[in-house]
């Protein structure tokens, strides 16, 4: 008994036949120890401390460079590393209607990778997709942006295609490679250095999916402590389904602009075909002629439909699969919450069940084992969640701020070129159908109406037979033409315009404001009264037309 009285473990292990801890944990009555026995005891527990820590260094030794080493502190007085990577794209290649292929090279000055500089990596468009499709699934933390199309709507072969492919490939890559999480995943050390293809050595999943993911859509969101991101989960989705449907209807408008152009490509082929038995010299002459200006418009707006649908087509159908993948990463932080509630609500269940195993008077060993265990699981559980959520959240606050800028800056550069491209080939349509007027005009002497009619022919006055489109800008809207306007470029984000020929001398054109203004008030008045741009003349021009 003595022995009992000096050991309280052995007292507390004799009286229950439960282990020491579990005696602790529910309050069991031993008797204090000694001074003597105190201090052996924390001599023990600092020696075991002690092996501890050694054990753990040991270990970190023989692991080398892992995950762990970017996450651990810095000394004291030393900034943590800045670590990057940097990749450039040098190549596209393209072999008939298989993947192309993607050249690069990687500089960068993370631990884990073999060298500081990685050359001439060849990747597919395929290989592309496994990365981001890996990078979305192991990474819940970061808007991961969606892979741009292997092949453009400008057409494979052309110039414009493998400039925007290459220009829309290297953000991507600049994005990743510059995002402090997506950076330190294992798979990017692998898809760098891997030398016979790449595919993920680890297949993530999604924390739901399937018919499981659908039930907890139709719930409503759990209560969230982040109002930002709770509000910004409506916003994206009805940014992604706006973006489906406005890249719809203009899939819509391409084909029918497409179509216009083959239906006036047919109209100027008959058209010129009746200039044969047309006896009247003039009207054959513009007979022929016309036929001519219609087929070349309708190829013009052949190409302005092809352009339609890489300047926004292109853009909104990509912005629409990237907010997707935003929707769906806000969605996951969502069943992230879900999770966390409910180990909360078990740790609870857990600990009340201790409760009642502790009052009830008659205590077995397993029962108390297993519920001890089972609590310290669920707590567990719920710290692991706890602290994942708070990583996740903080991480997305940032992230949803970045997309969000970086959203609203590529659509209004792709909208600015969109519309530069309209009115560039109105311009060049409008140009085209002015080049026909001298012949229409040469029909006859009266000015090319006589043929319809006309009982009392309008008394004949001076017309201006200069384009109205030239270098110089709009004769009609005197405002002169920006001054970069033929300097774009498809690096600068807009491709180069189509030069043009200018039939007409720009010196027989009416005059322009000098001044770059954009209304009608800087027109000078020292203008002929003929050839001026008003309310009156226009009136006056339109009730005694012949053309």
């Amino acid at each position: 008994m003595n022995h009992f009285h000096r050991n309280p473990m052995a007292q507390a292990e004799h009286l229950c036949g439960l282990p020491a801890r579990v005696c602790q944990t529910f309050d069991f009555k031993v008797l204090p120890l000694t001074e003597e026995e105190l201090r052996q005891q924390q001599l023990h527990q600092k020696r075991q401390q002690e092996r501890y820590q050694q054990a753990l260094h040991a270990q970190q030794h023989q692991r080398g460079p892992g995950p762990g080493r970017y996450h651990q502190g810095a000394r004291p007085g030393q900034r943590p590393p800045q670590y990057k990577l940097q990749a450039k794209i040098t190549g596209l290649e393209r072999l008939g209607k298989k993947d192309p292929s993607i050249r690069f090279d990687v500089h960068t000055n993370l631990p884990k990778f073999r060298t500081t500089q990685v050359r001439d990596i060849k990747r597919t468009h395929s290989e592309f997709v496994k990365l981001a499709d890996h990078l979305i699934s192991s990474n819940p933390e970061a808007f991961v942006p969606a892979v741009p199309p292997a092949l453009t709507s400008a057409g494979a072969g052309t110039d414009e295609d493998e400039a925007r492919t290459k220009a829309s490939m290297q953000r991507w890559l600049t994005y990743v490679c510059g995002n402090d999480v997506l950076m330190r995943d294992d798979e990017m050390k692998f898809f760098v250095e891997s030398d016979a293809g790449y595919s993920p050595m680890i297949r993530m999943k999604q924390p739901a999916t399937g018919v499981r993911r659908k039930v907890i859509k139709q719930f409503a969101p759990p209560p969230d402590d982040t109002p930002e991101l709770h509000d910004a989960r409506p916003i994206v989705k009805q940014f992604y389904l706006g973006t489906m449907e406005t890249g719809q209807k203009m899939d819509k408008v391409v084909r029918a602009r497409r179509g216009l152009g083959l239906a006036e490509s047919e109209l100027g082929g008959k058209l010129g075909s009746m200039h044969v038995q047309e006896t009247h010299p003039g009207l054959a002459s513009a007979y022929r002629k016309l036929g001519k200006i219609i087929q070349m418009a309708g190829d013009y707006h052949a190409a302005q439909g092809t352009a339609e649908a890489t300047t926004l087509g292109a853009p909104l159908n990509y912005h629409s699969s990237d907010a997707l993948i935003v929707k769906e990463t806000l969605t996951n932080r969502h069943i992230l919450l879900r999770d966390l509630l409910s180990a909360q609500q078990a740790t609870r269940s857990k600990l009340s069940a201790a409760d009642r195993l502790k009052a009830s008077g008659s205590v077995r060993r397993e029962k108390v084992d297993e519920a001890i265990s089972a609590l310290d699981e669920a707590r567990s559980h719920e710290l692991y969640l706890a602290q994942k959520t708070q990583r996740v959240t903080s991480n997305l606050l940032h992230e949803k701020r970045r997309w969000f800028t970086r959203t609203a800056a590529d659509l209004r550069v792709s909208i600015r070129e969109y519309v530069l491209r309209e009115i560039e080939a109105e311009r060049r349509t409008l140009a085209t159908l002015e080049s026909v007027r001298p012949d229409v005009r040469a029909i006859d002497a009266t000015g090319g109406l006589s043929r319809l009619g006309r009982e009392a022919h309008p008394v004949i006055r001076r017309s201006s037979m200069a384009s109205s489109q030239g270098p110089r800008g709009d004769a009609w809207s005197g405002v002169p033409r920006r001054p970069d306007a033929l300097d774009r470029s498809v690096s600068g984000g807009f491709p180069p315009p189509v030069t043009e020929e200018d039939d007409v001398n720009s010196e027989g054109g009416r005059k322009r404001a000098a001044s770059g203004a954009g209304s009608l008030k800087t027109v000078r008045e020292d203008e002929p009264d003929d050839d001026r741009v008003d309310a009156k003349n226009a009136a006056s021009r339109l009730a005694t037309s012949t053309f």
